[in-house]
């Protein structure tokens, strides 16, 4: 064999995974269709990404947290929901980190700084922890086959490359998994997130916020102070259907501006836009099935959450977690790392982490996107009911730092 594993995909889950396994004495290849200086230095996409403590603290492990730079970690303490329009009939729920043991439920992070040191940790050189894998960018991936002797893919360039395991780390919308032949549920939810960092005239408190308004879906995600202007400055989503964003998207700067700062109702002040626009449509994805002979799925791979309780990179690093966890056990006992029964407790045990809150997470993004009255009201009794109840949102803070 040429490779012990071959991973299909160098963003951010599979340069973790092959940090996660440096060390291990396995041989591994990571192959990416971008080509590098796209994934050495990733460029700026709009999408800030809330750590949770625990996925945090597998950051550390896996030598990424202090590249980070902690000018780009901002803390995020509490967390706001609130539904429908200002005035007395607005609904809200606060989730304070006071319910969990620790002074904030987690982090904010950009996307880009994340695959940024994903990347310095995966192929850091001569740093103690082991050869570094191999990288072969700007390859597609365009015929997979697995048998009982190993795992075969076949690259656009016409190249063949074997491996004992084959893992696809390759988005939500896998070439690698569909290649395997394994199904995924798709949900399209109909509607694009537009995201952007804007100032604010008021503070954010460090505070997260859900904001289910009729007829429009708002988050505010909560970053350290401009640089330029040291003003208070977020990470701002604003949930449309397409056709309705994409005036947004084209709108001139201030005219954007001004249309941001009503969708907010004023309450933060007057916002002003500090980067580029970007859109993604949302799409939630189940894979019907994890492993095959020879074949892992992880990441967004496995399961590709709505961004709504901001679980899917947290779950992405768990999916690796685990897999690497079993991998450099079977190494060690000199086992077959794509023994059946190896890849069904990765399996089994990333379904059970998982699958509640991928069904939570499209029944809340489903209720809360719905306008017809008999919605509102049940979600407005389910707000008031969760503000009042302790237990519950101890709970949510729970599932917030990842600590349950």
């Amino acid at each position: 064999m040429e490779s012990d594993l071959l991973i299909s995909g160098a963003g951010p889950a599979g340069l973790c995974l092959a940090r996660a396994l440096r060390g291990s004495g396995l041989r591994i290849t990571l192959i990416e269709q971008q080509p590098l200086a796209a994934i050495e230095q990733p460029a700026f996409d709009g999408r800030e990404i809330a750590l949770t403590q625990h996925s945090a603290e597998l950051l550390r492990q896996l030598d990424l947290w202090h590249r980070l730079g902690s000018a780009n970690v901002a803390p995020l303490k509490d967390a706001l929901v609130l539904d429908g329009g200002p005035g007395p009939g607005q609904g809200r729920m606060r989730i304070s980190h006071t319910l969990s043991p620790r002074t904030e439920l987690g982090h904010l992070v950009a996307n880009h700084h994340i695959r940024r040191a994903a990347f310095e940790a995966a192929l850091a050189e001569a740093d103690g922890s082991g050869e570094p894998p191999t990288l072969r960018c700007g390859e597609q991936v365009t015929q997979v086959r697995t048998d009982a002797d190993g795992a075969q893919v076949t690259l656009a360039s016409g190249a063949t490359l074997r491996a004992r395991l084959l893992v696809a780390a390759d988005s939500r919308h896998s070439a690698t998994r569909r290649a395997m032949g394994i199904a995924a549920d798709l949900h399209d939810y109909g509607r694009t997130m537009l995201v952007c960092n804007m100032t604010h005239e008021q503070p954010h408190h460090e505070t997260a916020w859900e904001w289910f308004d009729h007829g429009q879906t708002l988050a505010l995600l909560p970053m350290n102070p401009c640089p330029a202007s040291g003003q208070p400055r977020s990470s701002v989503v604003l949930t449309l259907p397409h056709q309705e964003l994409q005036a947004l998207l084209d709108m001139p700067e201030p005219d954007f501006n001004i249309a941001m700062t009503q969708r907010f109702h004023g309450q933060l002040g007057a916002l002003r836009l500090v980067s580029s626009r970007h859109a993604y449509p949302l799409v939630g994805v189940w894979a019907r099935r994890l492993v095959a002979q020879r074949f892992a799925a992880v990441g967004d791979a496995a399961v590709g959450m709505h961004p709504v309780t901001a679980h899917g990179f947290n779950l992405g690093l768990r999916s690796i977690d685990t897999l690497a966890r079993l991998l450099r056990q079977a190494h060690g006992q000199g086992r077959d790392l794509a023994d059946p029964a190896l890849l069904q407790t990765y399996e089994r045990s990333h379904q059970r982490a998982s699958r509640g809150l991928y069904l939570a997470t499209h029944a809340l993004a489903t209720l809360y996107t719905r306008e017809e009255a008999p919605a509102r009201l049940l979600r407005q009794t389910l707000l008031g009911f969760g503000e009042r109840f302790t237990p519950f949102k101890r709970a949510v803070a729970a599932s917030l730092t990842g600590l349950q």
